[in-house]
């Protein structure tokens, strides 16, 4: 589908160093985008690289600590000098591998700070340092990954699902103000995934209760792929503000 053709876009995704920040790289990437990939891994950041570029994609790796503003304006500034201007921004970090489900009365102060840091500040210090690269190239998509889990609640998860809400809030704000631009701003809510991270909150994915889903089963990276290729298209130039949810119908919205 001419839509879906990616060639010659530069994409960057943060969190790209591994799980599904990894495979939205590879699937944009197979559409013909250049990509470059942000994380704080740097090992994880070489080894995705390294398996781009054997599948014959253009790759640059980059590490940054999204929470941290000046890392991300650099890393924004280095981008531009050696790549050009970013036109599809998939702000994928967050933290989610190896955390313990508790009460909202056990969690500490530094673990809910550390959450909101990455989960929804890095997102809007990228969007800040990336912005003014999609203004002067007069067009852009930023695509956020939210949770279903922001529908739905989760027990024991206040944190993550507190920051995943205010990932969408940050989408349909971001979206008013910078439709102007020709900037679209969506978010995409995967279900439960099986990921290296889910794979730390349920041990066996096979017990992962998917009764109450429409179809059936536990999502997959592709599965969330499609959706994020969608809004990075061209073919979704005309929605902004909007959340996908890709839950295998857990939740209808």
């Amino acid at each position: 589908m001419d839509g879906l053709n990616l060639q010659g876009r530069l994409a960057l995704i943060t969190g790209g160093g591994k799980g599904l920040g990894r495979e939205f790289a590879s699937f944009l990437g197979g559409l013909g985008a250049r990509i470059v990939i942000a994380a704080r891994n740097q090992q994880n950041l070489t080894e995705t690289a390294r398996h781009l570029q054997e599948k014959g994609i253009e790759a640059k790796a980059v590490a940054v600590d999204v929470s941290d503003s000046r890392q991300v304006q650099a890393m924004a500034e280095e981008v531009h000098r050696t790549m050009g201007p970013v036109e599809i921004l998939v702000n994928n970090a967050a933290i989610l591998y190896g955390v313990v489900r508790k009460s909202f009365m056990d969690i500490g102060e530094d673990e809910w700070d550390l959450m909101m840091n990455v989960n929804i500040k890095g997102p809007w210090l990228a969007t800040k340092a990336f912005f003014p690269h999609m203004q002067e190239l007069g067009r852009g998509k930023i695509v956020n990954i939210a949770s279903q889990v922001f529908f739905t609640g989760s027990h024991h998860f206040v944190h993550y699902v507190a920051s995943k809400g205010g990932v969408i809030g940050l989408t349909r704000a971001l979206a008013r103000e910078l439709g102007k631009f020709n900037i679209t701003v969506n978010a995409v809510a995967p279900g439960f995934t099986d990921t290296e991270a889910s794979r730390t909150l349920v041990s066996d994915i096979s017990k992962y209760d998917t009764s109450v889903n429409s179809l059936p089963r536990v999502g997959v990276p592709r599965d969330i792929c499609g959706a994020v290729a969608f809004l990075a298209s061209p073919l979704s130039d005309f929605i902004t503000g909007q959340t996908i949810l890709v839950d295998g119908g857990r939740h209808m919205n």
